[in-house]
């Protein structure tokens, strides 16, 4: 303003020297400003400032409006006084505020929407542990209460139980042991305990433990075929029972009334065939995580496989799984 202020005032005295007069036209044009000329009376002279100045003020604000006052004309053309209205400061903060306005409401924005998906990101595995630990404590519950039942139902009666109740019996307390030793392995196990790996027969430890699955399997009237050669390898035994058990037990859980059962081990090659309900294509990626199941037809909370994984990734035994649905699974274990 004041460097217009001082052009105003060398156009004044240039056409005072040069015999001319003010060309307001020329002048509104040359100022963009609101502007006014004032004589030694402080009366206006040209212009379009119609509020009341103080021009003894070098600097004032009027109505929002700032207003600078130039008296270096000294006279020339009548003109003693110059005053420069600016008529955009105000919308200048105006639209500054807006902007400010705008921008935060953008910035804001985006940091919510990259705050929520942050949130998401490291929220959501501890929310999906948490539901899968709640549908693990409920299936636990589950699966415990099965074989209990059975076991109070054959006992109540207040007599001597009979063959059949002894069976019931027999198989609920073997349920409830598996499950207490898959539970111990998994979450309760000494991270510290030294394993025990021996030079085991597997082929003696499968036939036992065909033995102990017979009455299971009896119950659904399924045929178990063994063909197992003489085979060993170095590995706990608690572990290796434990990694058969599972997969037997799968077998016979997810298997149909009347279907069969193949185990073969030939060539250091362990492979058990079931004829069951068998496994979608497209979830065969998942069945070794923890608390997964691949349906929900059958009891079961989803850690067997998990377990039968990390015993194959602790002794190096490689797993491959076939599966069609409606027609059956085939664990392969190559050692």
């Amino acid at each position: 303003m004041q460097n217009v202020a001082s052009k105003v005032s060398s156009s004044i005295i240039y056409a005072h020297m040069a015999g001319l007069t003010i060309n307001t036209t020329q002048l509104a044009n040359f100022i963009k400003y609101d502007y006014a000329l004032y004589d030694k009376n402080h009366r206006r002279l040209a212009g379009n400032i119609d509020d009341k100045i103080l021009l003894t003020k070098r600097i004032q604000k009027i109505n929002e409006n700032f207003i600078l006052v130039d008296n270096t004309p000294k006279g020339h053309l009548g003109v003693y006084h110059i005053a420069i209205k600016e008529n955009f400061f105000q919308d200048k903060i105006s639209n500054l505020i807006e902007n400010i306005i705008l921008y935060f409401v953008i910035i804001y924005s985006i940091i919510a929407i990259i705050g929520y998906y942050l949130a998401n990101l490291f929220i959501s595995p501890i929310i999906n542990e948490r539901r899968k630990l709640n549908n693990f404590i409920k299936d636990t519950t589950h699966e415990l209460n099965t074989p209990i039942t059975a076991i109070l139902m054959s006992t109540s009666k207040g007599s001597i139980p009979s063959e059949k109740s002894m069976q019931r019996i027999n198989l609920s307390a073997k349920r409830i042991s598996e499950i207490y030793k898959d539970l111990v392995y998994l979450f309760l196990q000494d991270s510290n305990k030294k394993l025990n790996p021996t030079n085991l027969k597997l082929n003696t430890i499968i036939n036992e433990q065909i033995d102990y699955f017979e009455a299971f399997a009896s119950k659904k009237r399924l045929k178990i075929t063994a063909e197992v050669e003489d085979t060993s390898f170095m590995i706990d035994k608690e572990n290796f029972i434990r990694l058969f058990n599972n997969i037997m037990s799968n077998a016979i859980k997810y298997n149909n009334i009347e279907g069969n059962i193949d185990i073969k081990l030939k060539n250091n090659i362990l492979t058990i065939k079931d004829t069951g309900i068998g496994i979608k294509e497209e979830l065969l990626k998942d069945i070794f995580n923890r608390y997964y199941r691949a349906t929900k037809e059958q009891g079961g909370f989803g850690i067997g496989l998990n377990i039968v994984y990390h015993i194959c990734k602790e002794y190096n035994i490689k797993i491959e799984v076939e599966s069609i649905e409606n027609v059956g699974t085939t664990f392969i274990f190559k050692f």
